[in-house]
């Protein structure tokens, strides 16, 4: 294998010989030191051999006295394969531009990719290794994996632990997240747990301070829930962290104006197409014109980046930019299709009012006609915790 591997890059040249005596001509090749193989006899005088490209030229030499003629049959081997591009100019530049590329992928850093972060913004991380000098175009034999840490640790405090691997051209961040313990409660805080709205008590836990409602009771917002002033005789008043949890059943009402009449897209009007070449941070036009925008628009970016076998990602992404104008005309729909788009609009809207721990119990619309618009009205019962913190005033102190 080695042999084979040799020959096609030394390149090797395929002769056909015929002599009378083509004894003599193998003698000669013996005595000048000519390397051949692959020998083949054709007849009685003629056969053919192979040889490098350097000894034909001294193959000729030695049988000048010997009459014989030697044709070149065939070329094997990278050099004859290269000099096929001599006069390809435009094939020529493409290999040299894509072995710079492939060799600019691997020393320098164009892409990101950061796992293990899940309450941090992968923007926030990339921007941390951006103000420390990692970045888009970076030499990536440069990065000092420890010193790197260090700077980048201090900007990030919820993460405990990073690294940064390259691989071709793209960096893969590895974070851990910091855990960190509850907050500690101070006993010197004075603080009352009070209603953060109005509901019917179901459950009270009252871990710090005393708790000034049942079950059952109905509270308004604002209202004491758990104190942290200790009323005693012979010790007088006493203040306290009033802390705990008053889980009550809750009614919530909410709205949305919803449009009778809307506009939609018909017929397709203008298509416009924008391709592009993103070379790191550079963005380089191929074709199209500027884009257009507005509402009767619909536009789709695609990204493409180019790789080699393997994954190995190359500095290059493919950008197509497609931006679809379509005539719009005015649709008036029925009452049943807005009403439901506005009872989840108002779903979602109270699932992001409530807690994570909050549960809907139940849920009851009802709309109200007004002109082109129709008004949906949501009136939900839920369980909840409602209590939270309020300090106490130094005022209440004297009370």
């Amino acid at each position: 294998m080695y042999r084979s591997l040799f020959h096609f890059l030394q390149g090797s040249v395929l002769l056909r010989i015929e002599s009378p005596s083509p004894e003599r001509v193998l003698n000669l090749c013996g005595v000048h030191g000519i390397t051949f193989w692959s020998l083949r006899w054709l007849d009685e005088t003629t056969f053919t051999l192979r040889t490098t490209r350097r000894d034909v030229h001294r193959l000729k030499q030695a049988v000048r006295s010997v009459a014989c003629t030697i044709s070149v049959e065939r070329e094997r081997g990278a050099p004859a394969f290269l000099r096929r591009f001599r006069k390809r100019y435009v094939l020529l530049t493409g290999v040299i531009v894509f072995g710079v590329l492939l060799l600019c992928g691997h020393i320098f850093i164009w892409d990101f990719e950061v796992q293990g972060n899940e309450t941090i913004p992968t923007e926030t991380i990339l921007r941390a290794l951006e103000d420390y000098g990692v970045g888009v175009g970076t030499l990536s034999l440069s990065i000092d994996q420890e010193d790197l840490r260090n700077h980048v640790l201090l900007e990030l405090h919820d993460v405990s632990w990073m690294a940064v691997n390259v691989r071709g051209c793209t960096a893969h961040v590895q974070v851990v997240e910091r855990h960190r313990p509850p907050p500690i409660v101070c006993d010197a805080e004075r603080s009352n747990v009070v209603a953060r709205c109005a509901g019917l008590v179901t459950r009270v836990e009252a871990l710090g301070g005393r708790a000034q409602v049942m079950v059952g009771t109905t509270v308004t917002q604002g209202q004491l829930l758990i104190s942290g002033v200790a009323d005693f005789d012979a010790m007088g008043v006493r203040l306290s962290h009033g802390m705990g949890k008053v889980w009550a059943r809750t009614w919530h009402e909410l709205s949305v104006s919803v449009p009778l009449q809307i506009t939609e897209k018909e017929n397709e009007r203008k298509k416009v197409t924008y391709v592009a070449l993103d070379l790191g941070k550079q963005r380089i036009k191929i074709c199209g014109k500027g884009s257009i925008t507005g509402d009767e628009c619909d536009k789709i970016i695609r990204y493409k980046p180019w790789t080699l076998p393997g994954g190995y990602r190359l500095p290059v992404t493919l950008v197509t930019e497609t931006v679809t104008q379509y005539d719009t005309a005015a649709y008036k729909r029925s009452v049943d299709e807005a009403q439901q788009e506005g009872e989840a609009e108002l779903l979602q809207a109270l699932e992001e009012m409530l807690a994570e721990d909050a549960a809907v119990e139940q849920t009851k619309f009802s709309v109200l006609p007004q002109g082109d618009r129709l008004q949906v009205l949501l009136s939900a019962e839920c369980l909840e915790q409602i209590g939270e913190i309020a300090p106490i005033e130094v005022e209440e102190q004297g009370n």
